[in-house]
């Protein structure tokens, strides 16, 4: 998931597909100007607790949200060990840094005013006005007027990087494909003899780390809307586009996006702007670009 950061490059990650499982490998990149032919012979090492529910292991599912410095800051997090994280385990002695970006502080239009703001009611746990502040993972409790993180403990209070106090909302296109010969015939792993599925990442370079092309749920915004326009956005470049290659690039989007889809995942993100205030959720959806209508090689 990229979130709100534009610089990135483009590539495809080829992985053997197995009915129950998937065995992701090595990973390779090509630039944004190469993506007509994006779709290569690459594999990717996607760790299965990036995008982890709050009923996961201390251990696995909570670690990026409390990782030092906080990104973007000098700010370090107060430590939480993992026998800490649960709120259900008393801890008197709990003292989290107070941290919001001076960005969100300014502002903008995508973000909440601070708490304390007297005319700042926020109705946490429902749809507030075209601001969604349901949670993927259900009801989360509210302490002294801020709501709390569902899957524990952090070091970190206030909202840091973060827009909205609760959930910050996100959507994640996968978009697939087949990966072909030139004569249009399925390749076999030489190994494994399954058939190789690819599929479109992007590598930040705010941090280095390779995402799904998505992003921020806009306030009133449908998902299936967000999903198209990131994705046109962050794996195409389409800002930086003619008028013409515009049009033409959303008619291909418009026909891979109106097909049918599979929710791959709904809920929390475990990710290093997460606070005790404020955590990142999304929803990562599944289009298969079955007839190769967006990216072809060239």
């Amino acid at each position: 998931m990229a979130g709100r950061f534009l610089g990135k490059t483009l590539a495809t990650v080829s992985l053997s597909v197995a009915l129950a499982s998937v065995t992701l490998k090595s990973l390779g990149r090509c630039s944004i100007a190469a993506c007509s032919n994006s779709f290569s012979s690459r594999g990717f090492h996607l760790n299965s607790n990036t995008m982890s529910g709050s009923n996961g292991t201390k251990e696995n599912s909570h670690n990026k949200a409390r990782t030092s410095p906080y990104p973007g800051s000098k700010v370090q997090r107060s430590q939480v060990p993992n026998e800490k994280v649960g709120w259900l385990v008393e801890w008197q002695d709990y003292n989290p840094v107070e941290y919001t970006a001076v960005s969100v502080l300014a502002g903008p239009r995508w973000a909440d005013p601070q708490i304390s703001e007297s005319n700042f009611s926020p109705k946490f746990n429902e749809k507030d006005g075209h601001v969604e502040r349901k949670s993927q993972n259900g009801l989360y409790e509210i302490e002294n007027g801020r709501p709390r993180n569902p899957a524990g403990r952090t070091g970190l209070v206030g909202r840091g990087l973060l827009g909205r106090w609760g959930p910050n909302h996100a959507a994640d296109p996968i978009i697939t494909r087949w990966k072909r010969d030139r004569s249009g015939n399925r390749i076999t792993h030489p190994i494994s003899g399954k058939n190789i599925l690819q599929f479109v990442a992007i590598k930040r370079k705010d941090c280095g780390e390779w995402a799904i092309p998505g992003g921020m749920v806009d306030p009133g915004e449908k998902i299936s809307a967000t999903l198209k326009r990131e994705f046109g956005e962050e794996a195409l470049n389409s800002l930086q586009k003619s008028g013409a290659e515009k049009r033409e690039l959303e008619e291909k989007l418009h026909k891979l996006f109106s097909q049918e889809h599979l929710v791959i995942y709904k809920g929390y993100v475990d990710d290093p702007r997460n606070t005790d205030n404020a955590w990142m959720e999304t929803e990562a959806v599944n289009y298969h670009d079955e007839t190769v209508v967006l990216l072809q090689e060239k």
